[in-house]
């Protein structure tokens, strides 16, 4: 019988990290572990299997059986955490932010592909030193960037060549968006691969050469383009593949 790490059948499994938050199904209005199943669908579109993290019982080692993790949208960052006073409109949840941290930087430590969505490629600027725009609106009241409640708005950006992002993308791109925060000050160990027209970072990856991709739109909103997702995924395949020969060399014959 093939075994189900065969090539034919393995689909690498991606962690996501997801919310802690109140929910309704069924009877039932009570505290739930949820994930917006946009995210979800798209892991599996691109090939993967999704494993979701609750932010509870957080263990950083849980990484070593995965092959990739996303770290999803949500709310703002804490701003103590790269040293400012809250904005009035900003809205953090700091059980989050300690959480999707110590996987963030699990991932980091291990070279683990590493997809930041939204709020996640805010936390990454934020955990290697970098610091975000708290309220858009003040530096660019014409941005579009979270039209109202609920309604996304639409990022379109340009990528920089040499790039994963622009590799998978080309050139342009657009993209569903909501968000009100945006990366400011951009730490050494991160580039910045992607803009949109008015100067807003759009997208930034890692300088040491590893899969990571911070993106500040929402591609899992637009379930007819999963390339990034693909690349990504690809990406973890890649790395498990890397893994699992680097393990076999290293066992006794």
């Amino acid at each position: 019988m093939a075994s189900n790490d065969s090539e034919n059948t393995y689909r690498p499994r991606i962690a996501l990290t997801s919310y802690l938050q109140e929910a309704s199904w069924g009877v039932w209005n009570t505290t739930a572990a949820i994930l917006p199943a946009t995210y979800v669908e798209a892991v599996v579109a691109a090939g993967g299997t999704p494993l979701l993290l609750p932010p509870a019982g957080t263990d950083p080692s849980v990484l070593d059986l995965v092959d990739g993790l996303i770290v999803v949208g949500g709310p703002d960052v804490d701003p103590s955490l790269y040293g400012q006073e809250p904005h009035p409109a900003t809205r953090p949840q700091p059980l989050r932010d300690g959480h999707d941290t110590q996987l963030l930087s699990g991932a980091l430590d291990r070279g683990l592909p590493l997809f930041a969505i939204c709020r996640g490629a805010q936390l990454l600027n934020v955990v290697l030193g970098g610091t975000l725009v708290q309220h858009i609106p003040d530096i660019n009241p014409e941005a579009n960037c979270q039209p109202a409640p609920g309604v996304f708005g639409e990022a379109s950006f340009t990528t920089e060549q040499g790039s994963v992002i622009h590799d998978l993308l080309g050139d342009s791109a657009t993209s569903p968006c909501y968000h009100h925060q945006a990366l400011d000050s951009v730490p050494n160990e991160l580039r910045v691969t992607a803009r949109s027209g008015d100067g807003m970072v759009q997208a930034v990856e890692s300088t040491d050469g590893s899969w990571v991709l911070g993106v500040q739109f929402h591609p899992e909103q637009n379930p007819d383009d999963v390339r990034l997702f693909r690349g990504f995924v690809e990406a973890a395949s890649h790395y498990r593949a890397d893994h699992t020969a680097t393990m076999k060399a290293m066992s006794p014959a």
